[in-house]
């Protein structure tokens, strides 16, 4: 008895792992199709044009602008995914990011510290601002009821304008351009890159480990700890978590400032490995492309690593387009066909999950009524 129960079991974690990993893999070839179509209805040949954006992404100046932006990419989709665990829509985290790297930037050209201690205090800084600029969204959620949607998207705009305005009393002349920003952050501060690549006079920012590292954690806690049990019990069912004891609102205000400190982070690779400095050019939009990666990677933190990974191979083979006059458009086209097919294909699959699910019960239901029946007759 124990044997079969066993088999069954493994027989429906076998097939869930099969359909959930099928979902993306058919959502992919699916705007592959779709990009295809398209492509052909411009006038522009489909093998060539993705041909041309393999070898581009594929040389070694490529690779490492790849990795460099998916760096960035996986921290921001990380920031998001942790609120997505819990039903949270966090859609503040291109504010907090843009903001704690402004007040990380000017609190690093400020200071100088010894090396090991400069960049850790720019970083926690980050963290700081972007856990608290979060944490009133949380705060207006768990106190007076009001949608993270709502008050992110209006703390959005509320960073721009802070942010211009902090700026322009920090800011001094970068040099050799018209362009503005914070003081330069000294060589103790900054985070040299990693030739990973060989071949390219390009460096993989240092901060990569960094973000491996936020993964690792973003699992274990999620995971392996009491918080993450409550935290992922009060997203699949608010009522059941607060019959077994879960503080809600508490859990709510924890879940974001720990997602708007994961958004500090955003910035810091670009700050400490490249830029040295928050200026009117800084990279801008990361919040709500980690919206799209966290969907594509179904807020794990292994899938959300292949799903940076693609968005950023997307965006770097893009450039190669505009050379043989081909819109870079299309990128964008395929991206966000992805990202469409990818939640119906979850959707789908869910579906099929639950109905596979409820032959199954009704089998068992059938098989455990009739066996006594057999009984009576064989008595």
């Amino acid at each position: 008895m124990s044997s079969t129960f066993t088999d069954r079991l493994l027989g429906r974690v076998r097939l869930s792992g099969w359909v959930s990993l099928a979902a993306p893999i058919l959502a992919i070839l699916f705007a592959g199709v779709v990009t295809s179509i398209v492509l052909a209805l411009t006038g522009n040949p489909v093998l060539d044009t993705l041909t041309t954006m393999v070898d581009y992404g594929s040389q070694p100046r490529s690779l490492v602008l790849i990795l460099n932006n998916a760096t960035t990419y996986y921290l921001s989709a990380l920031a998001v995914a942790l609120g997505f665990r819990m039903n949270l829509f966090n859609i503040g985290v291109d504010g907090q990011y843009r903001l704690a790297a402004l007040v990380a930037a000017a609190v690093g050209g400020a200071v100088t510290l010894p090396a090991p201690f400069h960049p850790i205090l720019i970083i926690l800084v980050a963290m700081l601002v972007g856990a608290a600029w979060a944490g009133i969204a949380g705060v207006l959620k768990a106190t007076r009821g009001v949608s993270e949607v709502i008050s992110t998207i209006m703390l959005n705009t509320i960073a721009t304008g802070l942010g211009a305005y902090l700026l322009a009393q920090w800011a001094v002349p970068v040099a050799g351009s018209n362009n503005i920003g914070t003081p330069p952050i000294a060589a103790s501060g900054q985070v040299p890159g990693l030739t990973l690549v060989p071949g390219s006079s390009l460096k993989v920012f240092g901060l990569i480990f960094l973000a491996v590292a936020v993964g690792i954690g973003f699992h274990v806690l999620l995971n392996t700890t009491r918080f993450g049990f409550d935290l992922r019990a009060t997203g699949r069912s608010e009522a059941a978590a607060v019959a077994s004891g879960v503080n809600v609102k508490r859990m709510v205000v924890y879940a974001m400032l720990i997602s708007g400190g994961m958004a500090g982070l955003i910035g810091m690779p670009q700050l400490l490995g490249a830029s040295y400095s928050y200026s009117l050019d800084f990279q801008p939009g990361l919040g709500f492309t980690g919206i799209a990666i966290a969907l594509l990677g179904r807020n794990n933190p292994v899938g959300i690593a292949f799903g940076a990974l693609l968005w950023a191979f997307l965006d770097v083979s893009a450039n190669i387009l505009g050379l043989h006059k081909i819109s870079p458009e299309i990128v964008t086209i395929m991206q966000g066909v992805i990202v469409l097919s990818v939640v119906i294909a979850y959707e789908l699959a869910h579906r099929y999950r639950s109905v596979a699910e409820q032959k199954r019960v009704s089998r068992e239901l059938a098989g455990a009524a009739s066996t006594p029946q057999k009984e009576g007759a064989t008595a």
